[in-house]
């Protein structure tokens, strides 16, 4: 019996395997089908939503950026473009265009060249809101989004190592000390350096130059009740703040460049050289700490400086650009590139793509990472930022600091007094009431200048369109005369103006008292298309007579409400160097006269 069970144990060990084989064979082939068909199907099905989800084709958008941040944002719409983003079935592709803002607010509001700057944009992303409350006050409808920051610089002052060493060393300086400092004959002794006399810093035209614009709004925001901001239209009009901004005109040095960039250029030649600290006419230059780093490291275009200039942030409560991201609005700007302009700017605040923009020297909140290689730079902790004044408010600064330098503006101001101005300006107010007080806080902020006031309908004085109420004289002599006047503009019954006729002879009046070395203008305020008298053809023929390069008096156009002939308005203004400026009511006359007088010429 043992022998059976023995040769049953090898039989069963005898059995053959590779019909095992087959099967597991059979079976990773089966699951390996299966697999690649499930995976293919994927694809496929992923291929054609993307081919069904771009239906309408592409759209490329295009976005305007400061050079400061152009980089960066370039590369992340790159990598946006890549992830294949849909709307509304087309798909999306960035296209970044490094434009100065300056060059971008112009284009936008006075014609755009493509031959120059290529196609316009759908979206802007200036380095300051102060660019972005310009556009709003010019015309706010080519806003399409509210601005939001992506990120933010600091104001830093740029000075040459020695200079910067000596105060930093000291206890410092709050940008709330500049009108005392720089108004001292030798306001380098706080710092223990006598010798060097009087503290001088480049301010360039705030208008163009935000960083100006900020150290400005900074220094006065020390006369505000919790010294940090904001600053307010009302305290524009005070006797101090008013002693504040004629101090900082006065102490700015002479042979001042025109722009920020220049005053850099010249500041770093001395810097490479070895002249005092005083040997560019100015010791330090108010600059964004991003420019600050892309100019110390040759990323502006340019090859490092020899002697880098060093950034010297001030105590206290400090400014900061924020760079705000916008969709635009126009004809040229399609649904699809509204919304996805939209969409990148979310995308633009995402943390992995912050961290480029904090790689390429900007600040954002969700890390604190910098460049490494910073000369010149300390990448300072800004422990409290200066409390911003509003869009209008920021406007008027620049209006207020215009006034005051080389004995400001020589203005002659046409109104409007159409029965039409009656009409509602919003807020309960009517479009006159917003006019009145629009010029009213004009008058009473004037640091400087000459101001003359004019109205304009139909049969206003012995059968002529237009009356000049207060004739143009400094401002000082008749802010009483002026408010007066501006409380007699009342509407009349004629429900359209002569317009073209009165603008003639206001243009003839300014041109015939032109003041040698100041900047004069005519500012026209109306809601109306022009209703009879001269036709723009032969208003044209009239100032092109008038019009003198050597002697130039621009006509800026402030329009209110739908009615006004904007093209006929643009083509005026421009004939003469002015502008035209649109707003919906009359709640925009303030910002938008604002802005105009703080553009000299």
């Amino acid at each position: 019996m043992a022998r059976h069970r023995a040769l049953r144990t090898t039989v069963r060990r005898g059995v053959a395997r590779w019909p095992l084989a087959i099967v597991g064979l059979v079976v990773l082939v089966l699951i390996g089908w299966l697999g690649w068909t499930w995976l293919g199907g994927v694809l496929d099905r992923r291929a054609a939503a993307q081919a069904g989800g771009c239906g309408q084709g592409d759209s490329v958008l295009r976005v305007a950026v400061a050079p400061s941040a152009a980089d960066a944002v370039r590369a992340v719409a790159q990598t946006w473009t890549a992830s294949h983003p849909v709307v509304l079935e087309h798909c999306i592709r960035v296209d970044v265009q490094s434009i100065d803002s300056k060059v971008v607010l112009d284009g936008l509001t006075q014609g755009w060249d493509d031959n120059k700057l290529g196609p316009r944009p759908q979206a802007w992303l200036p380095d300051s809101s102060l660019w972005a409350n310009r556009l709003s006050a010019q015309n706010h409808g080519l806003v399409g989004s509210p601005p939001q920051s992506v990120a933010t610089s600091p104001v830093l002052l740029a000075m040459p190592q020695s200079a910067a060493q000596v105060l930093q060393s000291s206890s410092g300086f709050r940008w709330s000390d500049l009108p005392d400092l720089l108004s001292a004959p030798d306001g380098w002794t706080r710092f223990g350096r006598p010798d060097w006399g009087a503290f001088k810093i480049a301010m360039p035209d705030p208008a163009i130059s935000p960083p100006t614009a900020m150290a400005i709004q900074s220094a006065l925001a020390g006369a505000s009740q919790q010294g940090i901001g904001p600053v307010t239209v009302d305290m524009l009009g005070t006797g101090s703040v008013k002693d504040l901004l004629t101090k900082l005109v006065a102490s700015r040095p002479s042979g001042l460049p025109d722009t920020t960039t220049e005053a850099l250029d010249k500041l770093t030649r001395v810097a490479d050289g070895n002249g005092d600290v005083n040997a560019a006419g100015f010791s330090a230059v108010p600059t964004f700490e991003v420019d600050l780093y892309r100019r110390n490291t040759g990323k502006d275009n340019g090859a490092p400086p020899l002697k880098p200039l060093y950034g010297v942030p001030a105590g206290g409560p400090n400014p900061v650009a924020d760079f705000p991201f916008m969709a635009l609005a126009g004809n040229w700007v399609n649904e699809e590139q509204g919304r996805g302009a939209q969409k990148f700017g979310e995308f633009l605040r995402t943390p992995d793509q912050q961290k480029v923009l904090a790689a390429a020297g900007l600040r954002v909140g969700s890390t604190e990472d910098h460049p490494k290689a910073t000369p010149g730079l300390r990448w300072s902790a800004t422990t409290q930022n200066l409390v911003a004044a509003d869009a209008n408010t920021t406007q008027q600064i620049s209006a207020s600091w215009a006034s005051a330098e080389d004995g400001g503006q020589v203005v002659t101001v046409l109104a409007d007094v159409s029965h039409s101005m009656t009409e509602d300006g919003g807020d309960g107010r009517t479009r006159i009431d917003w006019l009145r007080a629009a010029l009213t806080g004009q008058v009473n902020r004037a640091v400087s200048g000459s101001i003359g006031l004019w109205e304009f309908s139909r049969d206003v004085d012995g059968g002529k369109a237009y009356r000049e109420l207060v004739p143009t004289a400094p401002v000082s002599q008749q802010r009483d005369a002026l408010t007066a006047g501006i409380g007699q503009l009342q509407p009349m019954t004629a429900p359209k103006p002569l317009l073209y006729t009165s603008i003639a002879a206001a243009y003839e009046a300014a041109t015939q008292n032109y003041q040698d070395g100041r900047h004069n203008r005519v500012v026209v305020l109306t809601d109306s298309a022009n209703d009879g008298g001269l036709t723009a053809k032969e208003l044209t023929t009239q100032l092109t007579a008038l019009v003198r390069t050597d002697k130039p008096v621009p006509i800026s156009v402030i329009g209110i409400g739908p009615d006004i002939d904007r093209q006929a308005l643009s083509d005026l203004a421009r004939l003469t160097g002015g502008s035209l400026s649109t707003v919906d009511d009359g709640r925009g006359i303030e910002p938008a006269l604002g802005q105009l007088l703080s553009i000299s010429g």
